[in-house]
């Protein structure tokens, strides 16, 4: 798969500063974050850290379907986005991190 989207592209710094800003007002931002733990874990397939990735990719990114700074509506594509992919990643989204997701946010 020599176009997937992988760790490598993505900008850890970017991702933390948008969990920031939006956690507790996205309620998705949880989800994101057991997804980012997942992503940067060894044991996580490469399949699912490409996909996982992307998602991350897709929320950080400021020009995207439905920009983020339109009320009511800004995060309804990344919202599809990140649940599309937590369906297919589930299984590899264990416990701990979504611990890790809880203790960062805490």
């Amino acid at each position: 798969m020599a176009n997937a989207i992988t760790h490598a592209d993505f900008n850890d710094d970017d991702f933390f500063r948008k969990v920031r800003r939006f956690a507790g007002k996205v309620p998705f931002v949880p989800d994101a974050l057991a997804m980012y733990y997942a992503m940067v874990d060894p044991q996580t397939p490469w399949r699912a850290k490409a996909a996982i990735a992307g998602a991350l990719v897709y929320f950080v990114c400021p020009a995207d379907a439905i920009p983020d700074v339109v009320p009511g509506l800004g995060f309804v594509d990344d919202a599809a986005v990140i649940a599309s992919v937590i369906v297919v990643a589930d299984a590899h989204i264990t416990n701990e991190h979504r611990r890790q997701a809880k203790d960062f946010l805490s």
